[in-house]
């Protein structure tokens, strides 16, 4: 596939109905090099205003390999195991009560093995305690819903609720709100100035932010040929100072905003969405993709050791038929926030070729994100788009037509990965 044919692909998926989206970027590396770029559509509907490779939006669960990041840094700095028991940070015990003997660690949450599960809501406000989730007593118990009768380690369901505990122990162990301790420690040092609140931008980054939009009416009504709603960064003027809205995919009428002014850090960093609330431009989350082919090196600066980057890829679960829930047969394995495609799998992406990835893909609100490379190698890739005008699921053309994976996403990685196999073909014959 040449450049023209990939230009052509994604300039084919901008649009107003069916599996069009209103805005889209991609980003592709080679060898360690940028070799191709492409951004169209709009970020703002209403404005018109252009998708750039500046464009931030919330990147949606690509976010959890910014906190797995954090994590590992700790790692380093010997103030987490990954094996302690995430009772001795958070304060309290924590157990699943169908395995009150089976403690749960960062590993499990890291590698959604844990046995928890999510509710409806996950994110909560900030005057609230994480262990009010996990409580009868609690306003968030949700009759249990949150204990899974798998036993912890051995089986793998997806949970965004592990990522907010996570995100508590990173304040529990740093004594600093999550937002902060990553802009300083990871983002910064990414030359990102990403953030996981709009209120924390300075002017002309808030500028940048971008709306995720979908094709659903205020009462929950989809219909493709009508206009485009605002679900996520629909902002007329900034957020006051640590004002935090709440994200909840499941809920999304518990959303609400709060003021972070008397936030106890370590009690609920559940407000700040490390599953998925981070902030970035396309600019910014392909840094992060250099970061990780170049073994935790950022342009000559180390973020990650070369052994943590190593566990960060080390495959922690494997799905040997009845081990797990693989999200539609996508997720067949998964390291520490980051999960394995196998070519040849029902999570392929590549309809003709067997390309095998490592990343993470984001889905939520409309928003549609991926951050991937191939194993062993420095070709990768990043891309975001930020609308449906499909239900998710309910709608049949929502599905992916050789794969388990959504047919955006199909579309967008079927497209890149024709063009970076072509890419590589014509490398490997030059003399």
């Amino acid at each position: 596939m040449t450049i023209e044919h990939l230009d052509s692909e994604l300039e084919n998926m901008i649009g107003d109905n069916g599996i069009k989206v209103p805005g889209l970027g991609v980003i592709v590396y080679e060898d360690g090099a940028e070799i191709y770029s492409k951004f169209l559509g709009r970020r703002i509907i209403e404005t018109s205003k252009p998708v750039t490779r500046h464009t931030r939006f919330r990147a949606a669960s690509v976010s959890k390999m910014f906190t797995v990041f954090s994590i590992m840094q700790l790692v380093e700095q010997g103030k987490i195991n990954l094996d302690d028991d995430i009772s001795n940070y958070l304060g309290f015990k924590l157990r699943n009560p169908n395995f009150p003997q089976k403690k749960i660690t960062v590993r499990m949450l890291a590698s959604h093995t844990s046995t928890l599960r999510d509710g409806k809501i996950y994110s909560i406000p900030p005057e609230v305690s994480i262990k009010e989730f996990f409580s009868p007593e609690g306003n968030f118990w949700e009759g249990g819903a949150h204990f899974a009768k798998n036993p912890p380690e051995k089986f793998f369901s997806y949970c965004n609720l592990n990522y907010g505990l996570l995100g508590t122990i990173i304040e529990a162990v740093t004594g600093e709100r999550f937002d902060i301790y990553q802009r300083k420690n990871i983002l910064t040092q990414l030359e990102s100035k990403a953030d996981y609140l709009s209120s924390n931008f300075a002017d002309a980054e808030f500028k940048m932010l971008g709306t995720i939009y979908r094709k659903k009416n205020p009462n929950g009504i989809w219909d493709e040929f009508g206009k485009w709603y605002a679900q996520v960064d629909d902002y007329k003027n900034q957020p006051a100072k640590d004002a935090v809205s709440l994200q909840n995919p499941y809920d999304e009428n518990f959303q609400g905003e709060y003021s972070l002014k008397n936030y106890r850090v370590g009690t609920n960093a559940t407000i700040f969405s490390p599953q998925g609330g981070l902030r970035i431009s396309f600019e910014e989350l392909a840094h992060a993709l250099e970061m990780i082919i170049n073994g935790g090196i950022y342009r000559g600066k180390k973020i990650l050791s070369k052994q943590s980057v190593e566990t960060i890829l080390t495959p922690h679960w494997l799905y040997d038929g009845k081990n797990g829930d693989t999200c539609g047969g996508v997720m067949l394995s998964y390291g520490l926030g980051i999960y394995f495609i196998d070519g040849k799998s029902s999570a392929r992406v590549c309809r003709d070729y067997a390309v095998n990835l490592i990343g993470h893909t984001g889905a939520a609100f409309g928003m549609l994100s991926g951050l991937f490379f191939i194993p062993n190698t420095k070709t990768g890739f990043i891309y975001m788009m930020n609308g449906e005008a499909l239900a998710e699921d309910s709608d049949p053309r929502s599905l992916g037509e050789f794969s388990g994976n959504y047919i955006w996403e199909e579309k967008i990685m079927n497209a890149i990965c024709k063009f970076i196999i072509a890419t590589r073909r014509r490398v490997q014959s030059c003399p």
